[in-house]
């Protein structure tokens, strides 16, 4: 906003440059113009003075030159017509003996930015190209990217694209790089520079000679270039070696992501370059600039899920500082949470323990929430942490605390007992609506266990006029119905006057209709409402798979050195432990081929003869293989946690057990189960499995101990399938494998139908069902197994939203892993 008072400081400041004496006097005619200057930047409107400053353009002084040119960019696109009078003297100084001011004249030039002055500058622009001086070539480079930026649709003269091509071989380092930018802007419709042999050899040698950013913007260009040989490949990579160790972390992140990038088929030169980069990373962590050690923290992690072992022996560089943000501390602890073992569990706790009561409370809660994590492999020593920390009785601590144990009993049961004697007394100095929630639900769960239950939610009953958050509501709805169901003499008041309140008085219309529908369940009989509040809870033989195995370098190499990793606010950490022995990482053998076995680009075509191979995979395999016909990707993003898949697997199992086939086929949905016949499968252990699933980026997120029966493994992905013309379709698919040991006696029969429905039934059956199956077009095959034959693998798959082809090829590639696991075993 102009001050008050700027008409009259533009009328002073024109009448001083109009005045000859001021103008004769060099001093004082530049003291003036660089009070307009000031006055333009402190936000005074003084484009009136236009004229005047276009006179006081044409001068011998450097200085002048540069303050007119400043004011004269700013107020060209105000005054177009104005600006044609200030061509005559830009293009006379581009002729200046001087190189300085010829490099300003052209700069300021190009900076005007107005289409009806193209025509003026592109002959000095031309001239630019071959001038003697470095530091005209470099403003001329860069001034033709200017022009056209300007006119994005006008054509470029080739020979200008030529010229510029040339002047990659300029001997000015700067020049060169410049000549890369523009070409990529004038290029861009046709995918940037074109990046042959001898460019990218030429570019690798003089790569020393370049500025830290001109090397960065070298390397990312070097990417699309592919070696023609291996011996190529290996003389490009000793070139880069030095800039692999750069004391630059920008450089040093380019270099890694093309040395990435080139040995995408080599993994074990890839490795050996995450391990090179490890000191340059760990500098990059103790960087006096906090920007670059947060992007060094996010860039750890990133390598971590290759190479979980890399920073495995320097865990206490990761120890946060006092003086540190809480963002970075934040990041330090998610980091290390990935690196805890055997050996360094009890240290890395002690540390933790210290910041749970950091004066920044977002600090505190992410170190409770690290133990916590840590907790699912060494339960014992963070419930102990956990518990002691309830005893400061502060309250953002007890409502981490709480959110904690509550995370951690669902994942692993075994500490319920420790969790519910903790619980006494909580409810006093939990204030906030998260940490209440929490405890209603730890209270729904195991109300029967904590002797005052019914005490706590009287009191949040009694309270419930004042409470002000929806979710803590309907948390003490679903808790107090449930606690009635196990204890009824003790709650049976409170929950009258609970849902009287809920019905009568509250006027938020979700908590109303939640109590209008326990209400009229327990209408129904304590029988139906004990089927429907106490359904099935998380199997304690189920655990969560922790130790996760190293992810393929090719799932996160194209996101390294790119602000994707700073993105992911929160960051993945189920891996809390990698060194804990019931949940070890996954080490493959020598001469296990898994990666070229179930390379997915390989894996339609694998399984289209997998009839002719193993001959014992179902009806239905056979012609879901055979439609699958369109590409198909599959991802783990965005991930699901252990809470969020059983409530979606338990609610689709709810639809399809209360709606039937057709009718969740028109919602979008689709329940399909096959049988594959693997039966070696059952006797992998865990991480084998989870590391052939993750080849191909299936997430397997819970599983039944080896040797167990009923043997069952939980996992999901995302799909996403092109279609042509159209953005690609992705769906979610969740999965059961399930093992019973028993023969299976029956027949199983396969409608091959676009929903991918499978019958159960006799032969009998089938004759019976035969003419109408043809009145719906639907194809049938019949496979009857004789009694004594061993049981198969039952697959079940839940997606939504519906997609055909998709769910039958991802049941295509779940064969082929099986079948390849299954066949190692044996």
């Amino acid at each position: 906003m102009p001050y008050l008072g700027s008409e009259d400081m533009v009328r002073e400041l024109r009448r001083a440059l109009s005045n000859p004496n001021v103008q004769s006097d060099q001093l004082r005619y530049r003291n003036t113009i660089l009070k307009v200057i000031r006055a333009m930047s402190q936000g005074v409107d003084v484009s009136g003075l236009f004229s005047e400053m276009v006179k006081a353009c044409a001068t011998v002084d450097i200085v002048q030159k540069k303050l007119v040119y400043v004011f004269l960019c700013s107020y060209a696109t105000l005054n177009p017509e104005l600006s044609l009078l200030v061509i005559n003297t830009l293009r006379k100084d581009c002729q200046d003996p001087n190189p300085m001011v010829r490099s300003l004249a052209l700069r300021n030039m190009t900076n005007l930015r107005l289409p009806s002055l193209v025509e003026y500058v592109e002959q000095p622009l031309t001239a630019g190209l071959r001038d003697r001086a470095a530091c005209v070539r470099r403003v001329a480079v860069l001034g033709w990217a200017k022009l056209h930026n300007l006119q994005p649709n006008s054509e470029i003269d080739a020979a200008v694209v030529n010229e510029l091509y040339s002047l990659l071989r300029d001997p000015d380092p700067v020049v060169m790089v410049n000549c890369l930018r523009a070409l990529e802007e004038i290029l861009r419709e046709e995918g940037g520079v074109a990046i042959n042999k001898p460019i990218t050899h030429h570019l690798l040698n003089r790569l020393k000679e370049c500025d830290v950013w001109g090397q960065c913007e070298v390397l990312r260009i070097l990417q699309r270039y592919r070696p023609q040989s291996e011996d190529e490949l290996f003389d490009i990579l000793s070139l880069l070696d030095a800039a692999l160790v750069s004391p630059h972390p920008p450089v040093m992140a380019a270099t890694l992501s093309l040395f990435l990038s080139l040995c995408s088929s080599l993994p074990a030169v890839s490795l050996a370059a995450l391990e090179r980069v490890r000191g340059p990373l760990l500098a990059a962590c103790g960087s006096v600039s906090r920007e670059m050690r947060f992007t060094a923290l996010c860039h750890i992690q990133l390598l971590l899920r290759s190479l979980p072992g890399l920073m495995g022996a320097h865990y206490k560089r990761f120890f946060c500082g006092y003086a540190e943000p809480a963002y970075i501390k934040q990041r330090k602890m998610q980091v290390l949470v990935e690196l805890v073992n055997d050996e360094n569990v009890a240290m890395l706790l002690d540390e933790l323990k210290g910041y749970c009561t950091d004066v920044n409370t977002d600090t505190a809660q992410a170190a409770i929430s690290a133990i916590g994590r840590i907790g699912r492999s060494y339960s014992d020593r963070c419930l102990e942490i956990l518990t002691g920390l309830l005893g400061l009785k502060q309250e953002h601590i007890t409502s981490a605390v709480v959110q904690t144990m509550r995370d951690l009993v669902w994942v692993c049961p075994q500490c319920s007992e420790t969790v519910c004697l903790s619980l006494e007394g909580c409810e006093e100095t939990l204030q906030d609506s998260q940490g209440r929630q929490a405890l209603l639900w730890l209270l729904s769960v195991y109300g029967e266990r904590v002797s005052s239950a019914p005490y706590t939610l009287e009191v949040f009953i009694d309270g419930v006029r004042s409470e002000t958050s929806l979710g803590v509501k309907m948390e003490l709805l679903t808790t107090t119905m449930r606690l009635f169901m196990c204890r009824p003499a003790e709650t049976q008041d409170m929950l009258g006057r609970l849902l009287h309140y809920c019905i009568e008085e509250e006027t938020d219309m979700c908590v109303r209709d939640q109590a209008l529908l326990y209400y009229r369940l327990l209408q129904c009989g304590i029988e139906e409402t004990r089927k429907v509040l106490q359904g099935r809870r998380s199997d304690p033989s189920l655990g969560v798979l922790i130790g996760r195995p190293a992810e393929p370098i090719s799932q996160w190499a194209s996101s390294f050195n790119t602000l994707e990793p700073l993105r992911q606010g929160t960051v993945e950490t189920e891996s809390a432990s990698r060194g804990s022995p019931e949940h070890a990482s996954f080490d493959p053998k020598p001469n296990t081929d898994l990666s070229d076995t179930l390379d997915c680009s390989q894996i339609e075509r694998v399984h289209s003869g997998s009839d002719s191979t193993s001959g014992c995979t179902d009806s239905s395999a056979d012609v879901l293989a055979s439609s699958v016909a369109v590409p198909l990707s599959l991802s783990l993003s965005p991930a699901l946690s252990p809470e969020e898949f059983e409530r979606l697997w338990l609610q689709r199992l709810a639809l399809h057990a209360e709606r039937g086939v057709e009718k969740l086929e028109e919602e979008d949905y689709i329940c399909f189960e096959e049988r594959i016949h693997c039966p070696a499968i059952p006797q992998c252990s865990p991480q084998s499995l989870q590391a052939a699933m993750q080849l191909v980026n299936i997430q397997t997120m819970a599983f039944t101990p080896p040797h167990t029966l009923p043997w069952r493994v939980y996992l999901y992905t995302h799909t996403q399938q092109g279609h042509s013309g159209d953005t690609p379709h992705s769906t979610l698919i969740l999965g059961e494998l399930l093992y019973t040991g028993e023969g299976n006696q029956r027949g199983i029969v396969t409608k091959g139908i676009d929903g991918g429905e499978v019958v159960e039934g006799s032969e009998e059956e089938l004759v019976k069902e035969g003419e109408e199956a043809t009145d719906y077009g639907l194809s049938r095959r019949e496979s009857v197994r004789k009694d004594g034959e061993e049981q198969d693998v039952k697959v079940t798959l839940k997606q939504q939203p519906r997609d055909d082809k998709a769910l039958k090829g991802f049941l295509s590639i779940l064969t082929t892993v099986l079948h390849t696991l299954s066949s190692e075993r044996n």
